[in-house]
């Protein structure tokens, strides 16, 4: 962990040097799992839980009309999800927690006035950092376990606001919505999908040699 770790670190320096614009972003997430056992039976009464996430990064301008940004970034998310099977007489809750690497798309469909709004695309791979499960009164640490130990994909698109508070920094907030690649599950042939709708609010702020407007 700690080698990605770095590698995250280093990236996110090495990309400052030629970024325009600097993001913190913040807000919930809306998680649900979709699950099936090794029989290939789904668990179907799972509910979503409301988590929070924290995202930071570079965005950079790459077209001349201004209106394409790219922004590579690195995220903390938490998921979670809480269910019953009926007919073992079982509860299950799921909390895990996920660092990861993104890069994403904004583009400005138009403006009125100062405020701005945009369509929003992004592809993450997360790594689990902290999980739990528990089954019934009994609590699991999932980190190490193969089911949850692998690395994902999330695949988000969404829609975003922007409005200017000063000439160097503004404020923005947004929707999503992300669903992950397949997670395998190794030899006990689990399946397990991620679903999450994310509110956030945040800052862009000019770097010192980003000459451009809002």
């Amino acid at each position: 962990m700690h080698k990605k770790l770095l590698v995250i670190v280093v990236s996110l320096i090495s990309f400052s040097s030629f970024s325009q614009q600097l993001y913190m972003e913040l807000g919930s997430t809306l998680s649900s799992f979709d699950y099936e056992n090794s029989q290939g039976l789904p668990l179907d009464n799972l509910l979503s839980t409301s988590k929070s996430y924290f995202g930071m990064g570079y965005r950079q301008v790459i077209n001349n009309e201004k209106t394409l940004f790219l922004a590579l970034g690195a995220s903390y998310n938490n998921y979670g999800a809480i269910g019953s099977e009926n007919s073992i007489d079982n509860f299950f809750e799921w909390d895990v927690s996920y660092l990861g690497v993104r890069a994403g798309l904004d583009y400005k469909l138009f403006q009125l006035r100062d405020l701005s709004f945009f369509a929003k695309g992004s592809i993450a791979s997360e790594f689990l950092i902290r999980g739990n499960q528990i089954i019934n009164n009994d609590v699991f640490n999932l980190v190490g376990e193969e089911e949850f130990n692998n690395n994902i994909l999330f695949l988000r698109l969404g829609v975003g606001l922007q409005y200017p508070i000063s000439n160097s920094t503004a404020i923005f907030s947004g929707y999503s919505y992300g669903k992950s690649v397949l997670i395998n599950s190794g030899e006990n042939a689990e399946k397990l999908k991620l679903n999450a709708h994310q509110f956030g609010i945040g800052f862009i702020i000019n770097l010192p040699n980003c000459f451009c407007d809002f």
